[in-house]
């Protein structure tokens, strides 16, 4: 019996690996025998390119950091232009859109008792100011923005709030999300309650003492808002210990700038497609960054990236058939302003396939796609082309860059080139932002990655039409 039962075994597992051989292997869309020499062509020659450098190079010192619909950021737009001239692209303009100005004049913070210690910050974008002076207020603690939210009133009236969560480090930026959560709702919970001020343990990796900026929610009911800022992990760390131990004061002063309306605008190039003209693949940075640093990382790097990419191909012996469009859009940090205004200008048009560089310049490995399922084969096709640079196939469930978005929701395909973040968050956002962040090597595989992805869509006549939406 134990024979028999042994010989039923055998012929089970050889029936289930005869049914997983018989499995037919995924569909793998072909490519011509021009198309195969120009990858190569285009890979080869981004490997040894250091023009990506030197557009984000001359961004950074040229321009510097570049604060949305600032004089900075206007003059961005002007050297963007002027560079995607040299650079032989066609139409290349500026579109221009206004929106609400918002700058930090003076961002200050310190601990006044038990014991007098000055504190790094960095007011978030939309702050509401202090009182002249500043503020000073006892400070009570949450461990995370969901501790706030079952805190009452009575806990928190005339206290500035602190939350003090910590961003796990992960590849992908998968700890940004939850991470970030706070700095976009800690004013409302905290104002809602009567609080005198928001202060946040920044959003980023790093130990250093050194604060994240980044965009908040500017609460104004009744024509009032609420001060807030992030702090520095070292001073977050200081401050969590004391608040911790008892009772703690801090004085907070935030005075700023605002305008209801101010110039801001999109920075658009193209390289028109030779038989598809109406067919467009849309590649997105964003021009403007805040002003601790340089903007070199974010995103700098991304507009380098897509420019150097798309001059690869332009440089091809023949223009691709469909149009590749680059879109440096103004605005993104604060609001999302220049993809906005991009999708309510261009939404009507044929968007092929919308992608954005947005994660700094660390090595892709790995691409993602949001396709039909019937254009699966092109995404392996894509990937086949990136695997000699190292790159894998990753999920067709990806969502695209913030100024991809309006477009995604216009029917738009997405591809995402999924780049190592590993240590993107320890500068994001703060005055290590500059250019020595960025390895010329990894930023040389970015634009290969780019530049071939990019052609292979645009030379095409793939239809990528991304998944139905779920039905209601």
């Amino acid at each position: 019996m134990r024979n028999f039962a042994f010989g039923l075994a055998v012929l089970a597992l050889a029936s289930s690996a005869n049914a997983q051989q018989a499995q037919p292997a995924p569909v793998v869309a072909p490519i011509s025998a021009e198309q195969q020499r120009n990858v190569e062509r285009l890979r080869n020659a981004a490997l040894e390119s250091d023009l990506a450098w030197d557009i984000v190079e001359g961004l950074v010192t040229d321009v510097g950091p570049r604060l949305a619909a600032s004089e900075a950021e206007a003059r961005a737009r002007e050297w963007s232009a002027a560079m995607l001239r040299r650079q032989g692209f066609s139409n290349v303009r500026i579109e221009p859109f206004t929106m609400p100005f918002w700058d930090a004049v003076r961002e200050e913070a310190s601990i006044v008792s038990p014991s007098r210690q000055p504190m790094v910050i960095a007011a978030l974008g939309g702050s509401a100011p202090t009182p002249e002076g500043g503020l000073e207020a006892e400070v009570i603690r949450f461990e995370s923005l969901a501790a706030l939210e079952a805190a009452t009133s009575a806990q928190v009236q005339g206290r500035i709030v602190f939350i003090d969560e910590r961003m796990t480090r992960t590849q992908d930026g998968s700890g940004y999300g939850p991470a970030v959560a706070k700095r976009g709702g800690c004013a409302s919970r905290a104002q809602a309650r009567g609080a005198a001020a928001c202060i946040i343990r920044s959003v980023g990796t790093d130990t250093q003492r050194v604060a994240h900026q980044g965009g908040s929610v500017r609460q104004m009911p009744l024509g009032t808002s609420l001060p807030v800022a992030a702090l520095s992990p070292a001073d977050a760390d200081v401050l969590g210990r004391l608040a911790q131990g008892g009772a703690v004061r801090v004085n907070l002063n935030i005075q700023v700038e605002v305008r209801d309306e101010a110039p801001s605008g999109n920075v658009i190039a193209e390289i028109r497609g030779r038989e598809r003209p109406e067919e467009i693949v849309l590649l997105a940075a964003h021009l403007d960054s805040w002003d601790l640093g340089q903007g070199a990382v974010d995103d700098g790097a991304g507009v380098a990236i897509i420019t150097a990419a798309a001059k690869l191909i332009r440089d091809l012996p023949r223009r691709p058939r469909r149009t590749i469009r680059i879109l440096l859009a103004g605005a993104e940090e604060n609001g999302v302003f220049g993809g906005r205004e991009y999708g309510r200008v261009h939404g009507s048009e044929t968007h092929v396939v919308a992608a954005e560089s947005d994660f700094g310049a660390g090595r892709i490995y790995s691409v993602s796609t949001l396709f039909n399922e019937d254009a699966l084969q092109y995404a392996r096709a894509i990937q086949r082309q990136l695997a000699p640079l190292g790159v894998n196939l990753g999920n067709n469930t990806t969502g695209g860059g913030a100024d991809v978005d309006a477009i995604r929701r216009t029917g738009a395909a997405i591809v995402d080139l999924n780049q190592d973040g590993s240590l993107y968050f320890d500068v994001h956002h703060t005055p290590n932002d500059t250019l020595d962040a960025i390895d010329p090597e990894a930023l040389r595989q970015n634009v290969a990655a780019w530049a071939v992805f990019a052609y292979l869509v645009a030379d095409s006549d793939w239809v990528l039409t991304p998944p139905a939406p779920p039905a209601e």
